[in-house]
């Protein structure tokens, strides 16, 4: 099922915790807390999961106590859902600011011209952001820091991220061999 494009995913559950009913939840706003910020807590086709009743912070993530009655058995089976607000609950982005959501699908091209695929997700794994491209044969993914150096000019309208990667970033196939010694 496509996700509603009125909403943008603020976090996700991280299963259950403790045996009272409460629920773990990873946020994915800038600044954690703002998880709660935004009114209660969709799925993605737009309905309510998770309304916080209480929420405190542990390790990297939240302990909620929600409104919402689910036994242990049943927060763990929401393990990994993905939670959402509507879009027009959140502020604009300042400038050089976006949404996670609003690079999706966004062409990558490189400064030479090549096209190097279209954004399929967001990542962090604990440093900087990435992103994960799929490469124009639909089949190779791989990921791009998500920098001004390596993603110099965004160009929202055109729906197009210019890069300027090391080639190394980059699959095989789209390498143009340059930095190459001779005889490889």
């Amino acid at each position: 099922m496509a996700v509603d494009k009125s909403l943008v995913c603020v976090g996700a559950i991280g299963g259950a915790h403790g045996v009272r009913g409460e629920v773990r939840v990873r946020s994915f706003t800038l600044y954690p807390e703002d998880v709660f910020a935004y009114g209660p807590l969709l799925n993605e086709t737009g309905s309510v999961m998770l309304t916080a009743k209480t929420a405190r912070p542990s390790k990297n993530h939240f302990v909620v106590e929600a409104e919402e009655t689910k036994t242990r058995e049943e927060w763990e089976a929401l393990k990994g859902e993905k939670l959402y607000v509507h879009r027009d609950m959140l502020p604009e982005p300042e400038d050089d600011e976006f949404y996670y959501d609003d690079l999706l699908g966004l062409t990558v091209t490189h400064m030479d011209g090549r096209a190097l695929g279209k954004v399929k997700s967001v990542q962090n794994f604990g440093a900087d952001d990435l992103l994960e491209v799929v490469a124009p044969d639909n089949r190779t993914a791989y990921f791009l820091p998500f920098t001004k150096a390596v993603i110099p000019v965004i160009r929202m309208a055109e729906k197009e991220l210019l890069a300027e990667p090391d080639e190394s970033y980059l699959p095989e196939q789209l390498q143009t061999g340059e930095g190459e010694s001779a005889g490889e």
